[in-house]
């Protein structure tokens, strides 16, 4: 008999030239944000020959959002279909929420900290928090309920610790609550392009899992009886989840909805199986921050709205949307 929770099956199979419609849809959107915005001499939609100025200022923040949202994709697919939920999400696990608070910490504690300190501080606060989601799920095989409800219970101590530190009213907050809600606005072009590297790289790495992802959403003793094991593909699935979470924290701080939103959306347009998933899925995120991005730095020019919200408020509108047609 099948057990477990699957995810739900997509509405129609996707058609060989989406991956392709997709692509194309991010090139324009690419182009969008590094041709078109607001200055104080109004709107310019091409930047004047051999005035390279807003192109480098704009390249960075497009790279780092494709990049960060291309990552918040692909740790949403994993974490979905590892726990066969369909609305689990990064910041479920508590890895987001651990990087968030050591690097809060970092700026906190050490003055004129750098930003490879930053950087290396970050991650061993996503290898700390991954570490004791292991060691509390370890004997039960990494169960999804109970993953997930460690995760939650993480995530909570985390937002009350956090909490606490920006309550204090120091100057340094206003950079960490900017930073907290998606902003890409410190992200320089090294950095940038490090991210967008990451995110390739590690894409490529997730195709010889699938199989195993196709399986898992089918529950446990299914997945087991077709030769999968069980607890060491969730133990490297969540490896790698932890990963993709960290990097794109690093960079746009702790905002994951584009994890939960994405692979929705792939899923509704017809990419289900796994390897279709995680594609549909990275296309649509790096669509999405770079969209949410753009619009965070015209909408209410000079003033932005940073990436994170923008997303918050699309991805809102859009389960709003698709509630009411159920």
């Amino acid at each position: 008999p099948r057990t477990g929770v699957s995810l739900p099956m997509a509405a129609r199979p996707a058609m060989s030239w989406l991956p392709v419609l997709l692509g194309v849809a991010l090139l324009i959107a690419t182009a969008l944000a590094l041709l078109s915005g607001q200055s104080a001499e109004g709107w310019q939609w091409l930047p004047r020959f051999g005035d390279t100025s807003m192109l480098e200022w704009r390249l960075p923040r497009m790279l780092a959002a494709a990049g960060a949202g291309v990552l918040l994709a692909l740790a949403g697919t994993l974490v979905q279909r590892v726990t066969g939920n369909p609305m689990a999400s990064p910041e479920v696990l508590g890895i987001s929420g651990g990087t968030a608070i050591a690097l809060i910490l970092a700026i906190f504690l050490i003055p004129a900290a750098s930003q490879w300190t930053l950087i290396g501080i970050g991650t061993l606060g996503a290898l700390t928090t991954l570490g004791v989601l292991i060691g509390l799920n370890y004997r039960s095989g990494f169960l999804p309920e109970r993953l997930l409800l460690t995760g939650v219970a993480i995530t909570a101590l985390f937002d009350a610790v956090r909490s606490f530190i920006l309550a204090g009213g120091d100057p340094r907050g206003q950079q960490v609550i900017a930073w907290m809600s998606g902003s890409t606005y410190y992200v320089d072009l090294t950095t940038a392009v490090i991210v967008v590297a990451l995110a390739a790289l590690l894409g490529l790495a997730t195709a010889p899992f699938s199989r195993w992802l196709d399986l898992l959403p089918l529950g446990a003793p299914t997945a087991r009886s077709l030769g999968v094991d069980i607890l060491r593909s969730r133990l490297v699935l969540l490896g790698l989840v932890a990963l993709f979470t960290a990097c794109a924290t690093l960079v746009v701080g702790p905002l994951s909805f584009v994890g939960l939103l994405a692979p929705h959306m792939a899923r509704l347009l017809g990419f289900s199986r796994a390897r279709n998933h995680l594609l549909g899925s990275a296309l649509l995120g790096a669509l999405l921050m770079v969209v949410a991005d753009w619009l965070g730095r015209q909408l209410l020019f000079p003033d932005e709205i940073p990436a994170g919200l923008v997303a918050s408020l699309l991805g809102g509108a859009y389960f709003m949307w698709g509630l009411r047609r159920l």
